[in-house]
């Protein structure tokens, strides 16, 4: 398989995540060992519709997850349309396969109290690496960032006059994020002590590793694990929950799901919609006010 063009057309002209390209590169190399193992081919004109059922079916049985087997039918999808469309292939085997679907969950959020013990009732001291980490959970929270435009927000993209954050998203598409007095404050105190504690690093990002360096994604997961771990028992505890939970808490609050789109950078309103459902507490508060038989001693 021809991928190298592949994964530049993905990163230069659609502007995808580097997450998403490390997950395609290791859905398709495992494709391809599956090729090789199991009949022998290495050129993508011998493969047909019939060679991916039977990777399906392969992974399906292994126990591997549908939403897993899902993205990994998508990186397929992607690659052999490029490569119909601007090389060798003349025939896409994709075109028979269908892409299964799967059951939308809820995303998993922290409720407000989660959040409070872990902002007011951890202990957060005055070094570089106890700022660093509560900024690294304090901007995921208040800004809603993913995991990559965290990574890479840069001192520059701050406007300190409006309190907002020019942050590059998906698809290359910028978006303007307010942030509030209390984290413009924590942003400045830790910037003054990123340049005591690195004075000779020209670095134009804002959140660095304890070596002066720019994060990487395995670093940012392990910090917010970290922390997550001391306030909720949940099994997921990752950066996204955080986003997820920022969404959450706006949309319980009453703000404009339009607003939250433009806040989460979604291309469309249906990926945003997912935030409109209510928490257990919040739907037994709305059936005893409204409902006539909720209240304690009705008949």
């Amino acid at each position: 398989m021809q991928t190298k063009g592949f994964f530049n057309y993905l990163e230069y002209e659609k502007r995808v995540s580097s997450d998403t390209i490390t997950a395609y590169r290791k859905d398709l190399a495992q494709f391809q060992e599956y090729l090789l193992t199991t009949y022998e081919i290495q050129d993508d004109i011998q493969v047909k519709a019939q060679h991916i059922r039977s990777w399906v079916v392969d992974m399906v049985s292994s126990g591997l997850a549908m939403s897993t087997v899902k993205r990994k039918l998508s990186a397929l999808k992607s690659y052999f349309n490029y490569a119909q469309r601007y090389h060798h292939l003349d025939k896409n085997p994709m075109v028979k396969i269908p892409i299964p679907k799967t059951g939308k969950k809820l995303p998993a959020y922290l409720k407000e109290s989660a959040i409070d013990q872990l902002f007011d009732r951890l202990i957060w001291t005055s070094d570089f690496p106890s700022q660093r980490d509560r900024l690294i959970l304090d901007l995921l929270y208040s800004t809603g960032l993913r995991r990559a435009e965290l990574i890479d927000l840069k001192q520059q993209r701050i406007d300190w006059s409006t309190r907002s954050i020019k942050v590059l998203g998906k698809g290359a598409k910028e978006r303007l994020i307010p942030f509030g007095k209390k984290l413009e404050q924590r942003l400045k105190e830790y910037l003054v002590c990123r340049t005591v504690t690195f004075p000779e690093v020209s670095l134009d990002h804002v959140l660095l590793t304890d070596q002066g360096k720019v994060m990487y994604p395995k670093f940012v997961y392990n910090k917010v694990k970290q922390y997550l771990s001391l306030v909720s028992s949940a099994e997921k505890l990752s950066p996204h929950v955080l986003r997820h939970t920022f969404a959450t808490h706006l949309a319980n609050r009453g703000a404009d799901l339009n607003a939250i789109k433009e806040l989460l950078g979604h291309s469309s309103l249906a990926a945003t919609q997912v935030y409109t459902h209510n928490t257990i507490d919040q739907l037994k508060a709305i059936y005893e006010q409204a409902h006539p038989k909720a209240k304690t001693g009705s008949p």
